[in-house]
C-alpha cells in the first residue's frame, strides 16, 4: 500500500455546498487531505461577497473554502450537468447543501449518483433534513439554536433568548457530517458500496440539548437558567481589577481544598457551610463575594496566576482582539497565515488534528474557476475544442476574466 502524505490522500470530493455547514464540511475533508474541488456559479459562489473583509477578501469565504479547487459552471445548462456527471464518475464523496428536493430536481438524486458510481457516498446537509415534520421549511444555523432550548438556557433568568454570537450549529453540523463520510468511506472499504448521509442543523442543535432534554422527557425536570453557576461556587465569570474578566470554574468536591488556598481561606475547608457541593451552591453570596474582593486587588495576569498556581481552573474572558492576540492558536497552528490572492496573506483556521505522520494540508483560497482547465481537460479529458465550446456557451468561464467583471470582488 503507498504511503500517504495525508491522512484523505487520494480521496475526492465534490463540493456543491453555499454557505457554512456544507462548505464546511468540505473544508475538513479538504484539511485532511482530500482533493476538494468546489463548484461555483459563474462569479462565483454568493458567499466570496460576505463581509468582514481583509484588503479586498472575505473573511467569511476563506474561512469555508481555503484549500479547494474551484471549477465556476452553470449547472442550469445541460452540459454543464454533463461535465458533473462526468466527475461524479470520478469521485468519492459529493457534498450538497440545497434545500431538500433541490438536489433531485437538477437531477442528481443519490439513484443518480449511484448509477454514476456505485461507491460515491453522497452527503445532504439541511435545516432540518431529508425526512421529518419540517423538511419543507428553510432555516440557518439560529434555527438549531432556537428549535432545541439553546436560546432558553443560556443566560441568567429573566433574559430574553440570547443566540451565540458565532455560528456554533454550523459547525458542529459540519463535524457531524464530516464525521459520518468518514465512516461511509471506512464501510465502503468492506462493503465496496456508498450511501448516502442525511445530516441537518435541527439535529445538531439537540446534540447540544440532549441532557436537559433527557431529563424532561424522563421525569418533567425543566432546567433553571444559569443553574450551572448557580449549583455551587465559584462557578462563573468575575470582574478583575483592570476591567477584565476571568471564568473561574472549581465546582467540583476535590477542587475545594484548593479554592480555599487560593482566596487565603483555609479555614473554610472545614466549614460545614461548604463542606458539600449544595451547600457552597446555597451559600455561594459568601464566597462569590470573597472572590469579588479579592479580585478588587488583582489584574486579569495576576488573577489567573494566582488560581492557577492553586491548582485551580481560571482563564481569560478574551475579547474577540484579545483572542486574535493571544499566542495559542497561533503556536497550536489553530489558525495560520496564508498567501492570498486578494488580501496578500490572510489567517484561516488550521490544523487541529496534529498527525503524527500525516499532517494536515492547509491551503489558500482558490480563484473563481482557477481550476477549470485542470479539472475538466486534464482530469475529465476534454479536448481543448470541447473546453472551448463550453466557454462559447458561457458553461464556464475562465478566472482572469473576472477581473473584468464589475463587483466582482469588493472593491
Amino acid at each position: 500500500m503507498p504511503k500517504l502524505n495525508s491522512p484523505l490522500e487520494g480521496i475526492r470530493v465534490i463540493d456543491l455546498g453555499r454557505h457554512q455547514a456544507g462548505p464546511r464540511c468540505a473544508q475538513v475533508l479538504a484539511r485532511l487531505g482530500a482533493e476538494v474541488i468546489k463548484i461555483e456559479r459563474l462569479g462565483g459562489e454568493e458567499t466570496r461577497y460576505h463581509a468582514p473583509w481583509v484588503q479586498k477578501q472575505s473573511a467569511y469565504w476563506v474561512q469555508y473554502n481555503s484549500g479547494k479547487k474551484s471549477v465556476s459552471m452553470d449547472l442550469r445548462k445541460e452540459s454543464g450537468k454533463e461535465v458533473l456527471r462526468e466527475l461524479i464518475k470520478k469521485s468519492d464523496v459529493l457534498v450538497q447543501n440545497f434545500r431538500p428536493g433541490t438536489i433531485a430536481k437538477m437531477g442528481f438524486s443519490y439513484d443518480v449518483l449511484k448509477s454514476l458510481n456505485p461507491k460515491i457516498v453522497m452527503v445532504n446537509v439541511s435545516a432540518y433534513g431529508q425526512f421529518g415534520p419540517y423538511t419543507k421549511q428553510i432555516g440557518f444555523d439560529p434555527i438549531g439554536q432556537v428549535m432545541s432550548g439553546i436560546a432558553m438556557v443560556t443566560g441568567q433568568e429573566g433574559m430574553p433568548p440570547i443566540r451565540a454570537g458565532v455560528p456554533i450549529i454550523d459547525r458542529i453540523t459540519a463535524l457531524h457530517s464530516a464525521i459520518g463520510t468518514l465512516a461511509a468511506l471506512r464501510e465502503r472499504d468492506i462493503s465496496g458500496e456508498g450511501q448516502a448521509i442525511d445530516t441537518c442543523l435541527a439535529d445538531t442543535g439537540y446534540s447540544l440539548t440532549e441532557i436537559p432534554v433527557t431529563a424532561y422527557h424522563g421525569v418533567g425536570t425543566e432546567p433553571t437558567r444559569g443553574e450551572g453557576d448557580e449549583k455551587s461556587a465559584p462557578s462563573g465569570m468575575y470582574e478583575c481589577a483592570d476591567g477584565n474578566w476571568i471564568l473561574i470554574s472549581a465546582g467540583d468536591q476535590h477542587h475545594w481544598g484548593r479554592v480555599c488556598r487560593a482566596l487565603g481561606r483555609p479555614e473554610w475547608e472545614d466549614d460545614d457551610r461548604f463542606n458539600t457541593r449544595h451547600g457552597r451552591g446555597e451559600n455561594r453570596q459568601v464566597i462569590n463575594e470573597r472572590v469579588n474582593e479579592l479580585l478588587e486587588e488583582l489584574e486579569m495576569k495576576e488573577a489567573i496566576q494566582l488560581f492557577t498556581d492553586n491548582d485551580v481552573v481560571a482563564a481569560a474572558v478574551n475579547t474577540i482582539p484579545m483572542a486574535a492576540e493571544d499566542p495559542h492558536p497561533w503556536e497550536r497552528r489553530a489558525m495560520v497565515e496564508v498567501d492570498d490572492f486578494l488580501a496578500g496573506s490572510i489567517a484561516v483556521s488550521g490544523d487541529f488534528w496534529h498527525f503524527s505522520r500525516t499532517p494536515a494540508v492547509i491551503g489558500t483560497t482558490p480563484k473563481v474557476g482557477e481550476h477549470n482547465k485542470e479539472i475538466i481537460m486534464d482530469l475529465l479529458d476534454y479536448s481543448e475544442s470541447d473546453y472551448k465550446q463550453l466557454m462559447d456557451d458561457e458553461v464556464i468561464a475562465d478566472w482572469d476574466l473576472y477581473d473584468t467583471i464589475p463587483g466582482a470582488y469588493r472593491n
